[in-house]
């Protein structure tokens, strides 16, 4: 451990040191030009769940670094950031030491950015790239093309206090493979939906009688960025273009709302997604990995 550099170990964290990491996180992003922490992360920052560890390094009484786990059934989901003017000093190479002793399932890391600096770290480490999460965009200033929704189906804005089971039911059959969008708990969408980015006339429902059989939730962004925030279809209601439907009423949304660019993120692996993302003028970015113990 670096001379000097204490690593507590905590369940919770009191109100000012979660206001110190976000701090932390967001003197990091300014350097960087991404966070350290996705979305996942930053919410369990904020709220205590029984299955998330934090650990605070501090040299003095200044915070140098954080690092957080979160124990699953199969792995431990890590992340980590260190204070700028404070790396290359060992300080992150200490955080991931006190991951990987700690008791658990074996661990996997994120890696936002996949930097020269993560990628060191992790062979340090002996983790070895397991996943990658590309980030692709587009601009989003020229028309886009209205949905041609189906007759039998009807494009609408999800209904607060009344689509959320429907929703949670569609989304984890969407998902069902996925290691963490198919595992959205009513805990998981009541604290996206209390995030002052929420904004039910941007998530739009897709109804076929009475069922709910898709999605496009998305999201803004400071900066006219809009985001595709989760896009699904339910596997039982036999698609006939319905993805391509939810992608451009969300993008004629995020349009109408004055952005002029658009991201999303998406597994590496799922190659009918990126194929359409690619269809509707998405180019790749930059990307996110993770790395796991084998």
């Amino acid at each position: 451990m670096p001379d000097g550099v204490a690593i507590a170990t905590s369940p919770t964290l009191a109100r000012d040191i979660v206001e110190s990491v976000e701090r932390l996180v967001a003197r990091a992003a300014a350097v960087d030009g991404f966070s350290a922490l996705n979305e996942s992360a930053t919410l369990r920052l904020r709220h205590p769940r029984a299955a998330v560890v934090h650990r605070v390094a501090t040299h003095q009484g200044l915070l140098e670094g954080y690092a957080q786990v979160e124990s699953g059934p199969d792995h431990t989901t890590g992340a980590l950031v260190v204070e700028p003017g404070r790396r290359r000093r060992g300080v992150g190479s200490a955080l991931v030491r006190a991951m990987l002793t700690a008791a658990g399932p074996p661990l996997q890391l994120w890696a936002m950015g996949d930097t020269a600096a993560a990628q060191g770290l992790a062979a340090q480490a002996g983790l070895r790239r397991s996943r990658e999460l590309l980030i692709m965009n587009r601009p989003l200033t020229e028309l886009v093309a209205p949905p041609r929704v189906r007759p039998d189906r009807v494009i609408r804005t999800f209904m607060v206090g009344s689509d959320e089971e429907a929703w949670l039911a569609v989304n984890a059959r969407a998902f069902a493979q996925h290691p963490e969008q198919g595992r959205m708990s009513r805990d998981d969408l009541d604290e996206r939906m209390a995030e002052p980015w929420f904004d039910p006339e941007g998530f739009l429902v897709a109804v076929q009688g009475q069922a709910m059989v898709g999605f496009h939730w998305t999201k803004q962004h400071p900066d006219h960025l809009g985001e595709v925030y989760v896009l699904g279809v339910d596997p039982n209601a036999g698609g006939r273009g319905l993805g391509k439907d939810l992608l451009a009423a969300g993008l004629a949304h995020l349009q109408h709302r004055g952005n002029t660019a658009v991201e999303l993120y998406v597994e590496g692996d799922h190659a009918a997604a990126i194929g359409l993302y690619r269809r509707y003028g998405f180019a790749l970015s930059s990307r996110d990995v993770m790395y796991a113990q084998v």
